[in-house]
């Protein structure tokens, strides 16, 4: 699911330059990629469109410029692990994740087959949330975003 992830991003300008759901689905099935993924990744993609419609309207309600602390779950724990959550922290206090968009992050990582998400796979996801809402990402920043695990850049 991630590396489809990767490739919208790397194939696609922006979330409306991606074609329907079931045209993708034979795109990304022409490119080579599992159906299984290929599911994955559009359940995925559903959950961040819904997520983002719920979550957008209540930042507009509340002063986004604030830095509000965020007490995770349990839940919230288990599924990302430490040290996704201390990514999603830096991705914060560097001003590159507002509130809104840091809730839509944690509430589509919810929907991960495994747990806790890696810190590349918090990336992706960070990076497809950013991407999704069209976000203005400092260039040291989309670089971290694009490092793998060992800081090399990937793709």
């Amino acid at each position: 699911m991630y590396d489809i992830l990767v490739y919208l991003f790397e194939n696609y300008y922006t979330p409306q330059a991606c074609p329907r759901a079931d045209v993708l689905a034979n795109k990304l099935a022409a490119v080579g990629f599992e159906h299984d993924d290929i599911n994955d990744a559009l359940n995925w993609l559903r959950t961040l469109a819904s997520t983002t419609e719920h979550c957008l309207p209540l930042a507009i309600s509340h002063d986004t410029q604030l830095h509000n602390t965020r007490i995770y779950t349990e839940q919230e724990y288990a599924v990302l692990g430490t040290e996704a959550i201390g990514f999603i922290s830096f991705l914060e206090n560097s001003d590159s994740l507002p509130p809104a968009l840091r809730e839509i992050l944690i509430e589509t990582a919810q929907v991960a087959d495994h747990s806790p998400l890696s810190l590349a796979e918090i990336k992706v996801l960070a990076l497809m949330v950013l991407w999704s809402q069209e976000a203005e990402v400092d260039h040291l920043i989309f670089e971290e975003l694009l490092a793998d695990d060992e800081g090399r850049l990937s793709h």
